[in-house]
């Protein structure tokens, strides 16, 4: 089976949420009225202590389209930031009875500008003056409205800056989504072999679903273009796919790229900055080297996949996102958790169901197809004309082992193209070193077992007897790796350093 195009099924649901828990329901009231274009809709904050103010204001603005909250003390303004996100906010700057200083609007001003920065704050009073109008600019107000307010200049205020907030937001994920998928193209994903066809049923099986997927398999074997294949028959086929090599993220700055930063938040941080989480939401979040999540970081992964919610660093507000998470690991995890490498329960999270990628060795079947995919990729890169493979480099290409698998395949078709000078690649021209193999043990005509203890031997000889080197060069954990050692008489470890092991 050759997938070469995307599967895609969609489905949408507009929703409108609504606070209805205790206190803060009392405190805040949500209404949308009649059901406005999705597209063109606004949530708009009203913090007020005047009832009949909240009442006229939330009819004027539910009559033309915006969802409006209203709340009527600043703290439980915050708490609904806190919450929820708002294209706008319209606040009063006098709560207390007889204040007319501004000063409990001006100190709400500076929290929410710390909350969000790009949330556009339009104050108004009774009581304005344009000192005051100057005073809350100055510390980040939009705009300045004076009660009584006329009602066509109120609209328009708040639609506008409304509007530009969408943008801003939507500007600002497309391209922080532009630089992770900008030249990314989908790949083709090849599965004829009787080996892959359980990979295929797995495909069409939970790929329609919600659920997250760990994907294993040595090392090149092509877990990413299994979880692009996921995705591409999924309900979020329309959606972003994002990836991340957990791996090669430094752990420094692993929560900032996860979940995105505000300003200030450290020292490089000039300006916000959206996670892979929040760039996934409603999509798909593939984690690459799942194993190599140092444990400490665990722990704020396994927040996010039990709730739903995280922060940028540096902020407290929490926000949701809907993200199905896609992991792939050429690591035995069951292991590393045996080890106290890697947490149980993360696991648990993680592989609501594991599929798992035979080696490029044991689906021999699907080689004639990959080359000619490769062959064609790379005629077409180096704008070469090349009918196809001599009976010789065929022979050659499905009698090695390809330790590197689909990826070393792809790197050697490539060198192939690029070396050859007439119509069909012929076998010197792929760089193929077997010769030298055939001076060592046949592996073909050995147990699996006596081909194991070979690997782990021919791996500590490379290693010059280094067991932490050794395990990495196979792919396998130290506990893991000291078990195969032992297994094979490698290793006869003393009986008081195995029982305390």
């Amino acid at each position: 089976m050759i997938f070469t195009d995307r599967f895609s099924f969609q489905s949408s649901k507009w929703r409108n949420p609504a606070f209805n828990s205790g206190e803060f329901a009392n405190n805040a009231e949500s209404e949308s009225g009649a059901m406005p274009n999705p597209e063109k809709t606004y949530r708009v904050l009203i913090a007020d202590d005047q009832p009949a103010i909240l009442d006229a204001l939330k009819f004027l603005l539910r009559s033309e389209g915006f969802q409006v909250d209203t709340v009527r003390s600043p703290q439980v303004a915050l708490e609904s930031l806190n919450v929820r996100e708002y294209d706008a906010v319209l606040l009063d700057l006098n709560y207390a009875r007889d204040t007319t200083s501004g000063q409990e609007g001006m100190e709400l001003l500076q929290s929410i500008r710390a909350i969000d920065s790009q949330l556009p704050v339009i104050v108004m009073t009774a009581w304005g003056t344009i000192e005051l109008a100057v005073e809350a600019v100055r510390r980040g107000a939009r705009d300045f409205i004076q009660k009584p307010w006329d009602d066509e200049r109120l609209l328009t205020t708040i639609r506008n800056h409304a509007e530009l907030c969408q943008a801003l937001r939507k500007g600002q994920r497309l391209e922080a989504e532009n630089r992770i998928l900008r030249g990314r193209g989908r790949s083709m994903f090849i599965a004829e072999a009787p080996a892959m066809q359980s990979v295929v049923e797995a495909i069409t099986q939970v790929g329609p679903s919600h659920a997250n997927v760990l994907i294993t398999g040595e090392h090149g074997t092509g877990k990413e273009v299994v979880a692009q294949m996921l995705h591409a028959v999924s309900l979020r086929a329309d959606k972003p796919l994002i990836t991340v090599n957990t791996g090669g993220l430094p752990e420094g700055t692993f929560e900032s790229e996860l979940f995105g930063h505000v300003k200030g938040a450290f020292t490089d941080a000039r300006s916000d900055r959206i996670g892979r989480f929040e760039m996934a939401d409603t999509g798909t979040l593939f984690l690459d080297e799942i194993a190599n999540v140092p444990m400490r970081q665990q722990a704020k992964l396994l927040r996010v996949l039990e709730t739903g919610e995280m922060e940028r660093v540096g902020s407290s507000r929490s926000r949701r996102v809907d993200v199905r998470v896609l992991s792939a690991t050429n690591a035995d995890l069951r292991a590393a958790c045996a080890a106290g490498n890697f947490r149980e329960d993360l696991l648990f999270r993680l592989n609501t169901v594991e599929i798992h990628i035979p080696p490029l060795r044991e689906r021999l079947e699907d080689i004639p197809a990959l080359a000619s995919h490769f062959l064609s990729k790379y005629a077409t890169r180096y704008n070469k004309k090349i009918d196809g493979f001599s009976p010789e480099a065929l022979e050659k290409l499905t009698g090695y082992s390809w330790p590197g698998n689909v990826r070393e395949l792809e790197h050697t078709i490539e060198r192939g193209v690029i070396m050859c000078r007439e119509d069909l690649i012929q076998a010197q021209h792929l760089g193929l070193q077997t010769s030298n193999r055939t001076l060592g043990p046949d592996i073909s005509e050995m147990s699996l077992e006596e081909v194991e203890s070979l690997l782990v031997g021919k791996a500590l000889a490379r290693c010059s007897g280094n067991v932490s080197q050794a395990a990495e060069v196979l792919g396998l954990s130290r506990g893991t790796f000291y078990r195969r050692m032992e297994k094979y008489g490698l290793y006869a470890p003393d009986p008081a350093r195995k029982e305390k092991r």
